[in-house]
């Protein structure tokens, strides 16, 4: 632990004290410092952090070189050259990564992604000490999500079985309201249990907003030095207006730009796509091409999309965002986007010219049965076969090499290989993104997306997506802790820019759903536009009314979690007045 500390203290980490302020770490001071839930000083992201500190930092301080041997390979150590620089450059080490620790992990295993007694308990605190903050938030929210789930599955399950009598006319508006209202509500509680979360594992979530003031700062101080005014930095008001308004404007123009190549992507390219796999799909009679049919738009659509989350990862690089944040929250839009056209386009289509609600239900089914068992089948298997694949080569090179006998099997002799030849958990757009909690946010948006905006078409579909996610903590889990390498721990406060998409899917099923409901159907099936847009309006306005006024009644944080900050605060100003005054008293000492 000492020598963990003292990597903190070098590198100037900054941890949350017990007064609710972020301070320089150091390691005479450690009492000062907030623990984490395990009882351990430092969580694994801030051990990781130092760990990567301490073997890069490893530096020739002789006063001459050094000569290295490796396998028949000599080279040397330069003078104040980085050990661990010179042996990837030589190819002595492909790949700095975190191991899985063995007993955790078949811990975890044991009582997380083997657990099917509970269908959607999961150990959020060891998780969150194993993964990191950014994976526990995730696990989080779908745990919490998929609990949620089960009211509307129930509702949805009791609008089909029980027969309502003069009162069946009233079933779908009351549960579209009692949906509009679950989604609003569910937000809501998750950002009290997101706040929560953070106050128990010593994460001050409202320094983030300094954190990013601090990268836009950063970025001011190499604009000024561009214009030959570092000299002034933030003395000269003037200039600092003009190069913050000229930065603004100018990544302002960049999103736009960036944003209408997009949705010309869209519009020229995937839109005739779209509308060609809905016209197949209605002059198609049989059930079973039509479920060969999706399966095999759905392949081709993955790849076609994920060309444009290439597109939109290149993008990124050009626009002139603040800080790493800003750009992950644009690339989640703009792919988002693209996800958004590709999956509820056909739904649009078939719901607006055909009128037909049990073919609309028809291919509801059949969008969320094979979309998530090809997204599984994807998820899981694409992993273990790239890992055998790779395990196959690595022990045939090895055998050729050692020219073992025939009929002498050869194996991977230690653990560090056999990890290393995992896959990483990155995203399906870009390996660069280093980051796999991309598409599985992903998947759940588009899933609460498909069962929002066509709730009155199908109340079933709750319990299809409740079922598929109880599934999917355990596929996750098990993907995360078997088949894929420790993933590098990122810090995360929220689920970011994800939270403003949920929000956004919510408004858009309050407009899909009124039209489903205004156009009423007879006993064919067919809909026909009747009473007409006054009724569109009236409810549309009146469930707005509910989503934007239910969003007030819920306070974002516990009433613990605002008076631990509020006494914070006060502790800390009292700190703060306490050494001014002590600073003050010197300097008078000084003048007298």
């Amino acid at each position: 632990m000492g020598t963990l500390g003292r990597a903190a203290a070098e590198m100037q980490m900054k941890k949350l004290t017990y007064i609710g302020m972020e301070l320089q770490f150091e390691w005479d001071q450690v009492a000062a410092f907030v623990k984490q839930p395990d009882g351990s000083l430092f969580s694994w992201r801030e051990r990781f952090a130092c760990f990567r500190h301490l073997i890069y930092s490893i530096v020739n301080k002789t006063n001459s070189d050094i000569v290295l041997k490796f396998d028949d390979k000599e080279f040397h150590w330069t003078q104040n050259e980085l050990l661990l620089t010179r042996l990837e450059d030589e190819g002595v080490v492909k790949l700095v990564f975190p191991l899985h620790d063995e007993i955790k992990r078949k811990q975890l295993l044991r009582n997380w992604a083997l657990n099917w007694l509970d269908f959607t308990w999961q150990p959020i605190d060891e998780i969150y000490s194993y993964f990191g903050t950014k994976i526990a938030i995730y696990f989080s929210f779908l745990g919490m999500y998929t609990r949620w789930l089960f009211f509307p599955a129930v509702f949805g399950l009791a609008t089909q079985l029980i027969d309502f009598g003069s009162l069946q006319w009233l079933v779908l508006p009351a549960f579209f309201i009692f949906v509009v209202s679950w989604a609003v509500f569910f937000l809501q509680f998750w950002k009290r249990k997101n706040s929560a979360l953070l106050a128990r594992w010593g994460i001050n979530y409202s320094l983030s907003e300094y954190k990013t003031l601090g990268n836009e700062l950063d970025s001011l101080s190499y604009s000024l030095a561009d214009d030959n005014v570092q000299e002034k930095k933030f003395a000269d008001a003037p200039d600092e207006k003009r190069i913050l308004q000229r930065n603004e404007w100018f990544g302002v123009l960049l999103r736009i730009r960036n944003n209408a190549i997009i949705v010309l992507a869209i519009i020229c390219l995937q839109l005739p796509f779209e509308l060609a796999y809905a016209h197949l799909y209605e002059s198609i009679e049989t059930e079973a091409l039509r479920y060969v049919l999706t399966a095999l738009y759905l392949v081709a659509i993955q790849y076609y999309t994920r060309i444009g989350g290439k597109v939109s990862v290149i993008l990124i690089k050009y626009e002139n965002n603040q800080g790493e944040q800003s750009s992950a929250d644009s690339l989640v839009y703009k792919v988002f986007g693209l996800y958004f056209m590709q999956s509820y386009i056909g739904l649009f289509y078939h719901a607006s010219l055909y009128r037909d609600i049990m073919t609309l239900r028809q291919v509801l089914i059949q969008r969320l049965i094979v979309s998530q068992v090809l997204e599984n089948l994807i998820e899981n298997s694409i992993p273990y076969l790239k890992y055998s694949y790779k395990k196959y080569r690595a022990v045939h090179k090895k055998k050729h090499e050692k020219e073992s006998p025939a009929g002498k099997s050869v194996r991977l002799s230690t653990r560090v290989e056999k990890e290393y030849l995992k896959p990483s958990y990155t995203a399906s757009i870009g390996e660069e993104l280093e980051d796999g909690l991309f598409d599985d946010f992903l998947e759940l948006t588009l899933q609460f997306g498909m069962i929002m905006m066509f709730a009155c078409a199908f109340p079933l579909i709750f319990c299809f997506a409740a079922l598929n996610n109880v599934t999917e903590i355990r596929a996750d889990a098990l993907k995360l802790l078997v088949m894929l390498k420790r993933p590098a721990p990122r810090a995360a406060a929220t689920i970011g820019a994800w939270l403003n998409i949920f929000q956004f899917l919510v408004v858009m099923a309050i407009c899909t759903n009124c039209l489903l409901l205004v156009c009423l159907y007879d006993e064919e099936g067919k809909w026909r536009i009747e009473p007409g847009l006054a009724a569109i309006l009236i409810m549309e306005h009146a469930l707005l009314l509910i989503k934007f006024g239910f969003s007030h009644f819920v306070p974002e944080e516990p009433a613990w979690v605002k008076a631990n900050r509020v006494r914070y605060v006060a502790q800390a100003q009292n700190v703060c007045s306490k050494q001014l005054l002590r600073s003050i008293s010197k300097l008078d000492t000084k003048w007298e």
